[in-house]
């Protein structure tokens, strides 16, 4: 029975110190005034404070993508034509990706050979910020690559043409 509640304690303790590590972003902090000028109004802020928690979970997760993923993005669509998990899968997927460059090599797009455990060599080509964009490369695409399909990912932010 005691060593019960000593584990139950232990348990206890250490859920508790996980919990308290992560941090917790508070509204008032973001919209901080840093001015020294004072000859401006005040800003109040009333509201809930469920929306201090919503907006902590949005900046951790977005944080998580950030060290995933080695480029900023977002995320948006882009059509995976090969998904394997063979032996020889990254010689296929290299080939695939080849085969894609030589047939299409009007279409400015990337192409991008994916790894993804257990085992899976994925290529995707594209970078769509809705799916209506990459549906109608999708219809180009899919007379060639007639396994290929449309999936949601996180993509490249698109170039911008400033002058």
């Amino acid at each position: 029975m005691i060593r019960k509640l000593i584990l139950i304690l232990i348990i206890l303790g250490f859920s508790t110190g996980i919990s308290h590590t992560q941090s917790f972003v508070k509204t008032t902090e973001l919209f901080r005034k840093t001015d020294v000028n004072n000859s401006g109004g005040s800003l109040n802020i009333i509201q809930d404070p469920a929306l201090d928690t919503l907006l902590s979970r949005y900046i951790l997760a977005n944080r998580n993508l950030r060290e995933k993923y080695t480029y900023a993005g977002m995320y948006g669509w882009r059509i995976q034509i090969f998904n394997s998990s063979t032996r020889n899968a990254r010689e296929e997927s290299a080939k695939v990706k080849a085969e894609f460059m030589t047939k299409f090599p009007d279409l400015e797009i990337t192409s991008d050979i994916i790894f993804e455990n257990p085992g899976y060599f994925k290529v995707r080509v594209g970078d769509f910020r809705s799916k209506t964009e990459a549906t109608k490369l999708f219809l180009l695409i899919s007379k060639e690559f007639p396994d290929a399909y449309i999936v949601p990912d996180f993509i490249k932010f698109p170039e911008l043409n400033i002058k």
